[in-house]
């Protein structure tokens, strides 16, 4: 690729795609990524070594040369063809890397960014950022983390919750921006999964403890369907209750439904509940049956923007991922489907 930037990602796919599966030949950047992901958990115990080598498998994957091309072939704009702007980004940290694709829409479109990091994951993107400039010098200066307050912007992208978006809209109303609220991922059933596709879900609720936005945090089943089905499936799992930061949110979300009498099944790691939210608590999910497939596909779209996709094998769902997908995005799956890069070109 004739880019130089391009070129550096790629580079950095590359060196993700081994730390994922380290060998003794691997890159001095990939063996900086396996260290991080080895101290993560001790800065962050939500960060574990297992489910940082998860995201870099993702990122690899994602990364590609031939991704890559796909992705910004698509937009008109390349480095040079228009003034640098300072792009401030506010990023979350409940998963590793969260704010990375904004990085790099930034540096795809011939911006600088000037990014606020979560002190959650404030030590792996500073990582990444001294892995690019070492991989291109010429990136040296192009990214940079703010300290204190974001200072010095043309334009702003900020993700948050429902309450900080408002706090956002105020504060950066201003400014070109894209703010980002709450969304997370639900999963529609039919009756007619398989077992690989049942198994396949309990990446998609699980991964990362469920504190990814695109993580289903609550499923539609059908009039009668038989929650046991999946609860075989995702037994597998059950391991995860031995984090400890899960376990405390299992057992005080056990103890309040029981203080509350609130009707609920109990798989002894994880609680599920009959619930109209689509946002369940940690170590928890929602469910709620439905009659007609057409009402509940007709009742996701009127509620899209409150969703990040929905996991289904049933093509006309909308936002839709197959299983075992919702944590492996394309760099083209935007969060909350905002096209960052058409943004970063009217800038």
């Amino acid at each position: 690729m004739k880019n130089k930037i391009s070129q550096a990602i790629v580079n950095l796919g590359l060196a993700f795609s081994q730390a994922a599966s380290p060998s003794d030949s691997i890159s001095e950047n990939a063996q900086l990524l396996v260290q991080a992901a080895e101290d993560s958990f001790f800065k962050n115990p939500w960060f574990t070594r297992g489910n940082v080598l998860k995201c870099y498998s993702a990122w690899g994957v994602a990364l590609t040369p031939e991704k890559i091309e796909e992705f910004t072939s698509r937009y008109h704009k390349n480095q040079g063809d228009h003034n640098t702007k300072t792009i401030g980004i506010i990023s979350a940290g409940n998963i590793p890397f969260v704010g990375l694709h904004d990085i790099l829409c930034c540096l795809f479109s011939g911006h600088r960014a000037l990014i606020k990091l979560s002190g959650r994951d404030a030590d792996l993107t500073s990582l990444i950022i001294n892995i690019l400039e070492q991989l291109e010098p010429s990136l040296k200066g192009m990214v940079t983390i703010a300290e204190d307050r974001l200072t010095q912007f043309d334009a702003i992208i900020a993700t948050g919750s429902n309450n900080s978006s408002r706090y956002f809209e105020y504060y950066f109303a201003k400014y070109p921006h894209i703010i980002r609220k709450n969304r997370n991922g639900v999963a529609l059933l039919n009756g007619n999964e398989s077992k690989e596709e049942l198994a396949l879900l309990g990446n998609d609720i699980y991964q990362y403890f469920g504190l990814g936005c695109r993580n289903v945090a609550k499923i539609f089943v059908p009039k009668g369907y038989n929650l046991a089905t999946l609860f075989e499936a995702i037994e597998p799992w059950n391991g995860i209750i031995n984090h400890s930061k899960y376990a405390n949110n299992y057992s005080y979300n056990r103890a309040l439904w029981l203080i509350d009498l609130a009707p609920h099944l109990d798989t002894g790691f994880m609680l599920f509940r009959r619930d109209t939210s689509f946002v369940s608590p940690i170590a928890t999910l929602f469910y709620e049956e439905y009659e007609e497939l057409e009402q509940i596909i007709q009742f996701l779209n009127l509620n899209i923007e409150q969703l990040q996709c929905v996991v289904s094998n049933i093509e006309q769902v909308p936002i839709r991922v197959n299983f075992g997908q919702t944590q492996q995005p394309e760099l083209w799956d935007f969060a909350d489907g905002v096209d960052t890069m058409k943004f970063l070109e009217t800038i």
